[in-house]
């Protein structure tokens, strides 16, 4: 598919280059929806979608990360300005946006948001052209559900859902909802029996965001097939996590050797590694 250089979409000209200037910037369409998709490696595709406020530094750097081990990172712009720094302007603002989007079901418990379909699409073509066995998916905050939801397509092997925040945990009912329809949870299930499939979720303890009602709903909806790593963020845990860390990946990942989250993000590509590339 032709692209375009990242760092013509954003950085072109500045002193310091684009925290996506070694990716390259790829329009795809389907469903009447065109967005760009910012892709970097080779080999068997993994989708990465994005939290609030988008594809932020370190969003790009975890893509790094997917690259480094053999598959294509692909990571879809689904809203934020790409590139751009998580302040909480800009997070408030794209809040605001995705709350009134008919394609995120932020509020409504029981549905899958219409997003996931042109997912879907994406991750097809990504494993056409890409190849492997699959496809890897990983969804955060927000799009952390949408992993789970994109397992009603058989190409969908290696599925991680960090911190999944939607539906927005108001009330004691959306605590617990998974984001998804009763139809597509039932298919994950079924492929995690029938195919031996691993789930795997991240969030830290203290995240009321991403409350510890959904691990306890993934755990009792997919038995041994959900491992859900959850990381002590209580006061005074032992490594010292803020209260509110919520981005296990990205902004709160302390990525060195024996920390909990260097672990969390070294069990993710290990999952990617093990179920998209030849042994």
């Amino acid at each position: 598919m032709p692209g375009r250089d990242a760092k013509a979409v954003s950085g072109a000209g500045s002193a310091v280059p684009s925290p996506l200037h070694d990716y390259l910037c790829t329009p795809f369409d389907a469903l009447g929806k065109t967005r760009d998709v910012y892709r970097t490696g080779s080999g068997p595709a993994v989708i990465v979608i994005s939290e609030i406020p988008g594809i932020t530094p370190k969003m790009a750097n975890f893509g790094r990360r997917v690259a480094s081990i053999g598959c294509t990172a692909l990571l879809p712009h689904l809203f934020g300005a790409p590139g751009a720094e998580p302040t909480v302007a800009n997070s408030l603002r794209v809040v605001a946006q995705v709350c009134i989007s008919r394609e995120f079901s932020t509020l409504a418990r029981g549905r899958t948001s219409p997003v996931t379909v042109w997912l879907r699409a994406l991750a097809q073509a990504a494993h056409s052209e890409c190849g492997g066995p699959g496809v890897g998916v990983i969804g955060m905050c927000l799009t952390g559900g949408f992993a789970l939801a994109m397992m009603v397509d058989e190409i969908v092997l290696a599925p991680v859902l960090s911190q999944p925040s939607l539906p927005l945990p108001l009330g004691a009912e959306r605590k617990s909802d998974l984001g998804v329809s009763d139809s597509d949870l039932a298919r994950a299930r079924q492929r995690c029996e029938d195919e031996n499939l691993c789930v795997l979720g991240l969030r830290f303890s203290g995240d009321k965001g991403s409350p510890a009602e959904r691990f306890r709903r993934l755990r009792a909806e997919l038995g041994d097939h959900f491992v859900g790593v959850e990381i002590d963020s209580s006061a005074g845990n032992p490594e010292g996590y803020r209260r509110a860390a919520h981005s296990v990946l990205t902004e709160d990942l302390r990525d060195e050797p024996g920390s909990a989250t260097r672990a969390a993000l070294d069990q993710v590509l290990e999952l990617f590694r093990s179920r998209l590339l030849p042994p």
